[in-house]
């Protein structure tokens, strides 16, 4: 699971007792662009072991997210100098024993919704993304200029009318929440600043970002093999451009071509269900047969597109639109094909991505997709659905060798 440190409402004896044997973090409090130091990453790691010899052991085992600095994204020529701290900070990491990395290349805003407290059927709460709500967000609220032709005439309209009916407690929480942007995080960005963020990328189209990414990858990626570390992408959330500003993480053909312009094994993904599953021509199962070698690391969600297919809510982990099923049998094999073939990790790391608020939950302060509950809720499904999937492929197979019929049986989820 992952645990944003010291100051998570989640303790780190909630994810032993949850069942993890590993621990997704990363050093949010050093600045973007900084070099972690060995001396930063062993303090975690002793933080993260503190209670290994009295209790089930949790070791760091993956990096989410070692962030890349907007210069590098932007393409200017100091990106130069935070390129070589990122090369420093992945051979720290690597000194330290850990080799799996999760980055994303989404310019200014990390993710987007528009409502973190969407009341579900069964009284639970969700994350939402309303398109309407955030071009009211872009058009009224920001005024962000040449928005309107983001966005369909009809939907300006409804903006506008929607905004002139506002409260000003309503305009300010869904400026906060559209501005948080950050996992983790309980600060948003300032409005009055923000343009500015924005029109930093006013002539950084889709292609150049790209090309910024690439790269990025061709010149970290030989020290990511020189040190044994994988780096894995996480794709745009939500998988489509907003406030004007390119996405290049979002479909099939963005993946294969990342993964083409540096053809590694240390170039992977951090294949999330919930951002790719938003998309209804992501053939998520397919992805992860066709780029199965090159998956790192796995989020496990499902969302659920709504009448206006712009707009979606985080479902159940099991329901919604991602056929969960599949993509887990599908994850599932991969397993077995590294074991039999004795290439990659054949313990592809996963975790139960984001979860409702709910239970006692629902009266304590949690970051925003992160309650202890509702993941738990989500890692005891998806547990659940692994172990019938590994059952069923154990019956299946035809005089399966003994030792394969141990490694079918075990769920593989941090």
């Amino acid at each position: 699971m992952r645990w944003f440190g010291p100051n998570d409402p989640t303790p780190l004896s909630a994810l032993r007792q949850a069942g993890c044997a590993g621990v997704v973090t990363a050093l949010h409090q050093l600045p973007v662009g900084a070099v972690w130091p060995v001396e930063e990453i062993r303090q975690r790691q002793q933080l993260i072991e503190a209670d290994n010899a009295q209790y089930a052991p949790l070791q760091w085992v993956v990096v989410e997210s070692l962030p890349v600095h907007e210069d590098i994204k932007k393409g200017l020529p100091t990106r130069t100098q935070y390129i070589e701290n990122y090369k420093e900070s992945l051979r720290n990491l690597a000194a330290c024993g850990i080799h799996t990395v999760c980055y994303n290349f989404m310019p200014v805003l990390d993710w987007s919704r528009t409502n973190l407290s969407y009341e579900m059927p069964d009284g639970s709460r969700a994350l939402r993304f309303v398109w309407q709500d955030f071009a009211v967000f872009d058009l009224c609220i920001l005024k962000r200029p040449g928005a309107e032709t983001d966005y369909a005439p009809a939907v300006v309209a409804a903006a506008h009318s929607q905004f002139a009916s506002m409260s000003a407690a309503d305009v300010a929480e869904l400026t906060n929440t559209v501005l948080l942007g950050l996992p983790g995080s309980e600060e948003a960005f300032e409005l009055a600043g923000f343009q500015a963020l924005l029109n930093e990328y006013a002539a950084i189209n889709a292609n150049a970002l790209r090309e910024n990414l690439y790269y990025f990858l061709r010149a970290v990626g030989p020290v990511a093999e020189e040190v044994g570390v994988n780096l894995c992408i996480h794709p745009d959330d939500p998988p489509y451009p907003l406030l004007g500003l390119p996405r290049v993480v979002s479909t099939e053909a963005d993946l294969a071509g990342l993964l083409a312009a540096y053809d590694s094994p240390a170039n992977g993904l951090t294949f999330c269900t919930g951002s790719l599953g938003v998309r209804s021509d992501n053939d998520l199962p397919g992805m992860v047969q066709r780029f199965g070698s090159r998956i790192h690391f796995v989020h496990l969600r499902a969302t659920k597109r709504e009448e206006n297919p712009r707009n979606f809510h985080e479902a159940d982990h099991l329901t919604g639109d991602v056929d969960m099923y599949a993509v887990v049998k599908a994850l599932v094999q991969e397993e077995l094909r590294r074991a039999q073939s004795g290439t990659g990790n054949p313990e592809l790391p996963m975790r139960p991505d984001h979860g409702h608020q709910m239970l006692d939950d629902l009266q304590k302060r949690t970051y925003p997709g992160y309650s202890a509950i509702g993941r738990l809720r989500g890692l005891a499904e998806l547990r659940g659905l692994e172990l019938g999937i590994r059952r069923s492929l154990l019956e299946a197979a035809q005089n399966p060798p003994e030792r394969k019929m141990a490694d079918l049986s075990v769920p593989r989820f941090v």
